[in-house]
């Protein structure tokens, strides 16, 4: 395994390395207690880039070793075939296990059904926590963070889930001088968010400062794009324009990536890693609140769907 080489290209005056030591210090620190404590620990990991930072970190945290855990899928079946080959990829050029969880064989079985607006996002549930159930895995490492959403900013970095995989905002433990409660009974897991601090300006200036590669969408390129519910939605087999919807070729790049079916993308001229910064830290949304339509199903929509059991 090989770990991408340390240097610096972050943009002038947006260098903030005291602040990036501390979070990855904390970030490692948790990963290493999550594996001491727990018996059979996962990390999800889609190709993203808070998973492609969460895996660095880990690597980090165990150098030279290997990572010395899986890391786990749930494919929608709509995926950005970018970010998978990006995945599959990195899975190999790491060594890793991968395990992989497919919303398309629930649907294929009859154990799930399509919705009605196309996107999977929400079908993800049911194979995560059949996945975590099949594999005993009793901790699970998350890219989620604060910033991204209120019922993400409500939840600990080690967060219970009960026998059924649901998430109880309400019942959650104190985390008091970064002391991390993992008790759990039989049937029970863990989710760990050892990124739970970060920011996404924080995110891209790590990747700028450790020169991290990621999936080429994540940069502007030219896309047949069409407008939706005021989002940039690609044209692809998983998603189309309806009647009236003009489909036109736009510089765009994507600020988060999911199901091609509910994941919108920006316009941009940010090319590279440096351009993404400065675009980031010039930005008044968060990138699920500006390209996620899935989170705007209702003002509650992530934090319905985290009590069921999704991430």
């Amino acid at each position: 395994m090989t770990l991408t080489p340390l240097h610096d290209t972050a943009a002038p005056g947006l260098q903030a390395s005291g602040v990036l030591d501390t979070l990855e210090a904390e970030s490692i620190h948790i990963i290493r207690e999550v594996v001491a404590e727990f018996e059979r620990p996962a990390m999800l990991f889609s190709g993203g880039k808070d998973s492609v930072v969460m895996l660095q970190l880990a690597a980090k945290a165990f150098w030279p070793a290997r990572i010395p855990f899986p890391v786990v899928h749930v494919d929608t079946g709509h995926n950005f075939p970018e970010v998978l080959d990006f995945r599959d990829q990195t899975v190999e050029r790491l060594g890793l296990k991968l395990i992989v969880g497919s919303v398309q064989e629930y649907i294929d079985r009859g154990e799930l059904q399509e919705r009605a607006d196309g996107t999977r996002n929400p079908l993800q549930t049911t194979p995560l926590l059949d996945t975590i159930a099949a594999n005993r895995f009793d901790a699970v490492f998350g890219g989620g963070r604060r910033d991204e959403d209120k019922a993400r900013a409500k939840e600990r970095i080690l967060s219970l889930r009960d026998e059924f995989g649901q998430w109880d905002p309400r019942n959650q433990r104190p985390e008091l001088w970064n002391l991390y409660n993992g008790r759990h009974t039989v049937g029970q897991h863990v989710r760990a968010f050892p990124i739970s601090n970060w920011t996404e300006l924080d995110i891209w200036r790590y990747i700028a400062r450790e020169g991290i590669e990621l999936p080429s969408i994540y940069y502007a390129h030219a896309r047949q794009v069409f407008r939706r519910d005021g989002m940039w939605r690609a044209v692809g087999e998983f998603s189309q324009p309806d009647r009236g919807e003009e489909v036109s070729v736009r510089t765009v790049r994507y600020r988060t990536v999911g199901d091609m079916s509910c994941t919108g993308a920006v316009l941009s001229e940010a090319r590279t890693v440096d351009d993404v910064v400065l675009e980031v830290a010039a930005s008044t949304l968060t990138e699920r609140g500006a390209t996620r339509a899935d989170d705007r199903i209702s003002e509650a929509a992530m934090e319905d769907r985290k009590k069921d059991g999704y991430f």
